[in-house]
């Protein structure tokens, strides 16, 4: 089926050029305290591709390693335990507004001499079909949209229980095909981004269990801005900080419990509050800095410019929780809770999952449901297939 937008609509939806900033009242309690949403260009990005950690909450950076790590925390790549490993993961995406949004990922991982690994992926996301039209409503042609980025990683054991990693990411976003939208050339808005990530994992016993401790930071994105026109505006990526802990209980021989937690954070500038005159043809801001920084500058302003101060910078933390059980490492069962506040975009959700391994093959789906109903996000799937080219090998020793 086709979506017909209105081309204004399209580009108020997915290009983020325009950031409408709120209108002031001079009274501090009017405005502050309400919603203040932090918007960046391709945040399809930070969309989660695999339905393992889909089915987990969404966390994955401090997680036992598969060959999704790309995404989640390129470090833990150095501690993958297959030798060799592919991946396949599709989502259908936001199927309550439109019925032709879906993302797919490809990934490979393999192990190198050195306690080294290389991986790569491809994640293209399609947005349908969209029809353009004249200030007449005439029609003017028809395109599909779609973005694309292409990664490639790189992990290396630092001593026995750490490892670091970074990735290099392309990133192509074609969202009209060059028609002219509202008297503006049009064009697809390219960057280059990098991962800087890290990874702590140790042997501990817990009681009289044997247990594994993890720690994952990943700083994802650090990027060029992205223009979709000559002359417009450039918009921040969404630069994302990652961080959290898992711990991984090995319950007896046939049965295993994981814990794992991410707090993320974007490293993009938060929307100040401005007045509604004008002074010398311009918004004066009332509350917050500018937004028109460089990236360097806006990745460590986002640390403390928000309008509200410290109390808003909380805000602006998602908490991504989950757990995850396997029997005999053939059988997993997960589930998980996001968190969202509400004047940061109020996505709560709860997510559940599971998964099937038999020789050199796995599968595993999610699910998600919100907290609240007529929520976009309702019934989304994740679907994962993976291959482990060794696991045989491995059952056989």
């Amino acid at each position: 089926m086709k979506s017909v937008f209105n081309s204004t609509l399209m580009l108020a939806a997915f290009f983020s050029l325009v950031t409408v900033p709120s209108q002031a009242q001079y009274n501090r309690d009017d405005l502050l305290g309400q919603l203040n949403t932090i918007t960046t260009a391709v945040p399809f990005l930070i969309i989660s591709p695999d339905a393992r950690a889909g089915g987990m909450g969404d966390a994955g950076v401090a997680s036992a390693s598969d060959v999704n790590s790309i995404h989640w925390n390129p470090a833990k790549l150095a501690f993958m335990e297959q030798k060799m490993a592919f991946g396949v993961s599709y989502t259908p995406w936001l199927r309550k507004l439109v019925p032709d949004i879906n993302l797919a990922y490809v990934s490979f991982a393999k192990q190198l001499k050195g306690d080294q690994a290389l991986g790569t992926s491809l994640r293209y996301f399609s947005l349908g079909n969209i029809t353009f039209t004249d200030g007449s409503g005439n029609e003017i042609g028809q395109f599909d949209p779609a973005e694309f980025a292409f990664d490639v990683a790189y992990a290396r054991k630092l001593s026995e229980n750490i490892s670091g990693g970074i990735a290099i990411r392309y990133i192509n976003s074609n969202l009209t095909g060059g028609f002219t939208v509202e008297n503006n050339a049009t064009k697809a808005g390219q960057s280059v981004a990098a991962d800087i990530s890290a990874f702590y994992r140790k042997e501990i016993n817990l009681g009289k269990k044997d247990a594994d401790l993890s720690i994952g930071m990943n700083i994802s994105n650090i990027g060029s801005k992205i223009s979709y026109t000559e002359t417009g505006r450039k918009d921040f990526i969404p630069i994302n900080l990652r961080i959290g802990p898992a711990l991984n209980l090995k319950l007896n021989e046939f049965n295993e419990l994981a814990f794992v937690v991410d707090f993320n954070k974007l490293l993009v500038p938060t929307p100040p509050i401005y007045s509604d005159s004008l002074s010398n043809g311009e918004q004066q801001i009332l509350y917050g800095n500018s937004p028109d920084v460089s990236v360097a500058q806006g990745i460590f302003q986002s640390f403390n410019d928000a309008p509200n101060g410290g109390k808003e910078e909380l805000q602006e933390v998602n908490i991504a929780a989950g757990m995850e059980y396997w029997y005999d490492r053939q059988f997993a069962f997960r589930a998980g809770y996001f968190y969202e506040h509400e004047n940061k975009g109020n996505r709560k959700y709860f997510t559940l999952g599971a998964g099937l391994k038999y020789n050199v093959f796995g599968l595993d789906f999610a699910y998600l449901i919100p907290t609240d109903q007529r929520n976009p996000l309702e019934n989304t799937l994740r679907f994962s297939i993976t291959f482990d080219f060794n696991r045989s090998d491995k059952e056989e020793e």
